[in-house]
């Protein structure tokens, strides 16, 4: 019964759906008019900004209102949204938010109240409490009537700009961003005064490249900008700086985010243990100053380099120049809007000038037609007329004789204008003042000839007075910089732990009770070899199955040369026995390699990962054998080229082995490696990038002074962080003495002091803390050499030995007095020749005041 219930009600449904099928109704017709209307409303006169004048429609219109309404006063900002709405089709929430937009950008705009911050991301007040104006640079560069094109508003009672006449790269200055249908626009703002400087370069010709400033500062890579077209890139930085030990400071956020996003996305990658940090402080207010406090044993330079791979402290933007040109959509890049916009301010400008010229020339033709008017009384000719035509006719009569000069006939409005000169204007006609009122028009209209003849040289002019008159307080806040990749499993925080359980084949951070391998994140790559001589890479999980008879587990790096796996194996069950020694650079996930002959039953009887390319030294023993003389010796991997981790190997024996033992440790046999530093991007390397320090082996060490007066030996690590006052980097020399020369803030004197780094790994002081402290130079040398310029002209400059003014002592001493005088500058000069030596000598020296050492040059 059931049954016939449900397939009853399954025929009503089938029945239905039958139905519902046959009345759809096609309304393709109408979704193509439809859709295609709203999408060009959308493009056109929304989302995406005019090549012409830079400004959407909304800007466009809110910028007509101001200028309605301006009277050099503040407006309240309600106000002027509600006399945009003659303009606009939308509500007030839109063009209130667009104003606010166009303010923050600290141009066109000049504000008055809360009107939010870009930094923080906090909202501008109520449109009802905060005011605004047109700035003078708006004014200057924004309007003019003249040479404007209007068209009726949405609702025909008002006339509105089709575009402002903008004499100025307004679009790229301020930038753009919108969603249209189908395509969007991310046009990034540049420079104000880099800019006019580009236009003045295209005005003369020449090549030009601009790249993108933010209000926000931070610092950007520009490598892939890709003049801003589609398929560009630009990744942008916050500038993190080291307070102390255990303190960052940001300073300046990347364009795009504000202190709040910022924080949220440090905080989420802490929670996500990709970042370790005590906590956050946000002392923002003017100037940025977020403070990251880390804890005890965290490195400050590795978090700097986890903050930019897994924060928003780095991303990463994609422009896209889609602007309106012709009614159109078209997609260009930032030279091209550039070059447009400079050719359309020269066009504005001829405009202005003629029209200038036009008004000049009328000025001119009235003002002589006003003094043959009244010069030759012709204005007694009218007196006996009885009619307008009369009076008309007589002033045309009598001007014709007198117009031979003009520069254009006469008309009948110029006699009208002629007829309504005041007659206490008349009487009072100074005919000295109408010559100098028409040579100074003549003189003006040559003035103007003259401009028109030189329309390049006249824009240069107008470009270079904008700059002087409004760049003063805008300079470039983004530093231009070339980013080093980061990797990701190099600086991210290791608060996963790894285990491995050999007997079930199992690795994973989820085996607390087994055995413990390493510090992990859930980003990296685990390596593992397996007796068979098998070897397999596997990204780090909760528990993954790598097989059994595990003998190496570690944590896996891309690409490095310098691990060395030493390995001795049996090929197949019975076979000879080899060795071989191979990096693991690169492989597939998940994929198992075989490191063997290749023979079934092959096993590896020794296998060690060596970090720097050591070569120990094994002890090889056989099973006895009848005949068989040498059961055991020793064997040093040093003897073996490190080869592909695919090659067969050396044989070791063709009989059978009992055992092999290590024995002594061995040396690095891999070459010291070259490290340079790389000054645009402040980093160490080993790509050739930069200036060479030189070879270093894992002993070697870094000697690094600041103008600080602080000193330090670091080692190379290639995510150390520098600081901007660094003024010495170079490979340590523990014996090499350092020399510097300093104003001593207590004692208002220079010294002059010689010593050694005894310390090293330890960051010392090495001039006085006093707050005038200050440091004049440091030299490396071993036999310096400088020039003292005096502040005094009457002193002459003076050359000095510096080995021979003072011998080496400890960091602590105070060092010889210079002078009393004011040193202007110390310049280094080409040091004395030098032998090399063993050791140099320190002289015991804890005097603390200098009164000891008086020796003075001045």
């Amino acid at each position: 019964m059931q049954d016939d219930i449900n397939n009853q009600e399954e025929n009503e449904f089938d029945n239905q759906y039958s139905e519902s099928q046959e009345t759809i109704t096609k309304v393709t017709g109408m979704y193509k008019e439809w859709f295609l209307d709203y999408a060009s409303y959308v493009i056109l006169e929304r989302a995406v900004p005019a090549i012409a004048d830079g400004f959407k429609p909304v800007q466009r219109r809110i910028m007509q209102s101001m200028k309605d309404l301006d009277d050099g006063r503040y407006n309240k900002v309600a106000n002027l949204v509600g006399h945009c709405m003659q303009y606009h089709p939308h509500g007030d929430a839109s063009i209130s938010d667009a104003m606010v937009q166009i303010g923050q950008k600290e141009l066109l705009i000049d504000m008055q109240g809360n009107w939010g911050n870009i930094l923080t991301g906090d909202r501008a007040a109520a449109a009802r409490y905060i005011e605004a104006r047109l700035s003078k640079f708006a004014l200057e560069v924004v309007f003019n009537p003249k040479t404007t094109d209007w068209q009726a508003s949405y609702d025909g009672r008002r006339k509105e700009p089709i575009h402002l006449p903008v004499k100025f790269p307004m679009l790229l200055a301020q930038g753009g961003e919108g969603i249209a249908v189908g395509l969007s626009t991310k046009i990034l703002p540049h420079n104000f005064n880099e800019l006019i400087d580009t236009s003045i370069k295209i005005l003369k010709g020449r090549s030009f490249s601009i790249y993108p400033d933010f209000l926000t500062g931070g610092v950007v890579d520009v490598t892939n900008y890709n003049d801003g077209a589609r398929g560009g890139k630009v990744r942008v930085r916050a500038k993190i700086s080291q307070l102390d030990k255990k303190t960052l400071v940001i300073n300046e956020i990347p364009f795009g985010t504000t202190t709040t996003s910022l924080i949220d996305s440090i905080l989420k990658a802490n929670d996500k243990g990709k970042i370790k940090i005590k906590r956050i402080e946000d002392n923002t207010a003017r100037n940025v100053e977020i403070l990251i406090h880390l804890s005890s044993g965290i490195s400050p330079d590795k978090t700097i380099d986890a903050l930019y791979a897994f924060t928003n402290c780095g991303m990463s933007l994609s422009p896209l120049c889609c602007v309106i040109q012709d009614h159109k959509p078209v997609f260009v890049g930032v030279s091209d809007i550039l070059k447009i916009s400079t050719n359309n301010t020269l066009n504005l400008l001829k405009s202005e000038l003629e029209i200038q010229l036009g008004e000049l020339q009328e000025k001119w033709h009235f003002a002589s037609l006003e003094r043959i008017f009244i010069e030759n009384r012709i204005y007694r000719d009218i007196e006996e007329e009885k009619t307008w035509e009369g009076v008309i006719s007589a002033i045309d009569k009598g001007l014709k004789p007198h117009i031979t000069h003009l520069k254009r006939d006469v008309t009948e409005e110029d006699i009208v204008r002629l007829t309504e000169i005041k007659i206490k204007r008349i009487s009072k006609f100074d005919i000295d003042k109408a010559k100098q009122l028409i040579e100074s028009l003549e003189d003006e209209i040559a003035v103007v000839r003259n401009h028109l003849d030189n329309l390049i040289e006249f824009a240069i002019d107008y470009f270079k007075r904008l700059k002087e008159k409004y760049g003063k307080d805008k300079p470039r806040l983004t530093e231009i910089r070339t980013f080093d990749d980061i990797e990701a499993t190099k600086v991210v925080m290791r608060n996963e732990k790894l285990y491995v359980n050999r007997a079930e084949g199992f690795v994973g951070t989820s085996l607390k009770k087994d055995e413990f391998v390493a510090d992990c994140a859930d980003i990296d790559d685990v390596i593992v070899f397996r007796k068979d001589g098998t070897m397999m890479v596997s990204k780090v999980a909760q528990k993954t199955f790598v097989g059994k008879d595990i003998i190496h587990i570690a944590i896996f790096k891309k690409g490095d040369k310098r691990t060395t796996y030493n390995m001795m194996y049996r090929d197949g069950r019975s076979g000879p026995s080899y060795m071989k020694r191979f990096n693991v650079t690169s492989v597939t996930r998940d994929r198992a390699y075989n490191l063997t002959a290749g023979n079934k039953g092959s096993t590896v009887w020794y296998l060690s990962a060596n970090p720097n390319g050591e070569a120990e030294t094994v002890a090889v023993e056989l099973k006895p054998l009848a005949g068989l003389k040498k059961v055991k010796w020793d064997v040093d991997f040093s003897d073996l080229m490190i080869k592909g981790r695919s090659s067969k190997g050396n044989l070791i024996t063709k009989y059978s082995v009992k055992k092999i033992e290590f024995k002594t440790a061995g040396t690095s046999t891999l070459k010291p490696r070259k490290i340079w530093f790389d000054d645009s991007v402040q980093r160490l390397n080993v790509e050739g990038r930069g200036e060479l320090l030189g070879e270093f082996t894992a002993e070697d060490q870094l000697l690094v002074a600041t103008q600080s007066g602080k000193i330090k030996t670091i080692t190379p690590a290639l995510t150390t962080h520098f600081d901007n006052d660094m003024v010495v980097l170079e490979k340590w020399v523990p014996n090499k003495p350092i020399s510097a020369i300093y104003y001593e803030g207590e004692k208002e004197r220079y010294y002059v002091k010689r010593f050694v780094v005894d310390q090293p790994n330890k960051e010392e002081l090495f001039i006085s803390d006093h707050p005038k402290t200050k440091l004049q130079i440091v030299v490396t040398d071993y036999r310096p050499k400088v020039e003292i310029i005096f502040s005094k002209r009457s002193l002459d400059a003076m050359q000095l030995s510096l080995e021979d003014f003072i011998a080496v002592k400890g960091i602590k001493a105070l060092g010889n007095q210079l002078t009393d005088n004011k040193v202007k500058l110390v310049n280094r000069l080409e040091p004395l020749p030098h032998t090399p030596v063993e050791e140099v000598e320190v002289l015991e020296d804890t005097v603390e005041d200098g009164e000891n050492d008086q020796t003075t040059l001045f």
